[in-house]
């Protein structure tokens, strides 16, 4: 999220798109970095992610309902609003997801290599977004659609995991002296 705000602002401020005034103000520029560079490092520690995810599933999709509800675009801004709040609810959910999954693990390279994977993906999207904005469309209805699927799957998983894991600490305690 502050990734994407801070290269919205840069980009609109080089004239490489059209971002909101407000969007490309040295100070906001500056305070979306400064967030991208904590959330860097916090997304690569597995409880530090957990609890970054945990205060970010309001943020997010607050965030993404206040950048495609002030764009420059045909449309009802509250329609837009809503939209790009839906958009990164889903992309969110998903993450939170996967990464409640990965953060499980003893091991931690992986949660590492999803998250670089997670700041790559964006990174991609974020520059076929600039250089062509209806290839960035059509990737990120394929990926909502992707997102939807993952997190549910995932959800699914993780919930059944759980109740195994309780039954298992259950029977463990009856069976116990």
């Amino acid at each position: 999220m502050y990734g994407v705000a801070a290269l919205l602002g840069v980009a609109g401020r080089l004239d490489w798109t059209d971002a909101p005034a407000w969007l490309q103000e040295p100070w906001v520029i500056a305070v979306a970095t400064l967030l991208f560079a904590v959330e860097f490092v916090v997304d690569k520690v597995a409880a530090l992610d957990s609890a970054w995810d945990l205060v970010h599933t309001a943020l997010r999709p607050a965030a993404g309902a206040i950048l495609l509800g002030g764009a420059d675009l045909d449309g009802p801004t509250l329609l837009l609003g809503l939209g790009g709040g839906a958009l990164a609810l889903s992309s969110h959910a998903a993450k939170a997801t996967l990464r409640g999954l990965v953060n499980a693990s003893p091991e931690p390279f992986s949660n590492v290599v999803v998250s670089l994977g997670e700041d790559g993906l964006v990174a991609v999207l974020m520059s076929v977004a600039l250089a062509n904005p209806a290839v960035a469309l059509a990737a990120t209805a394929v990926l909502v659609v992707a997102s939807v699927v993952v997190t549910v799957v995932l959800f699914r998983f993780l919930r059944s995991f759980v109740r195994r894991l309780r039954r298992g600490s259950a029977i463990r305690g009856v069976a116990s002296p």
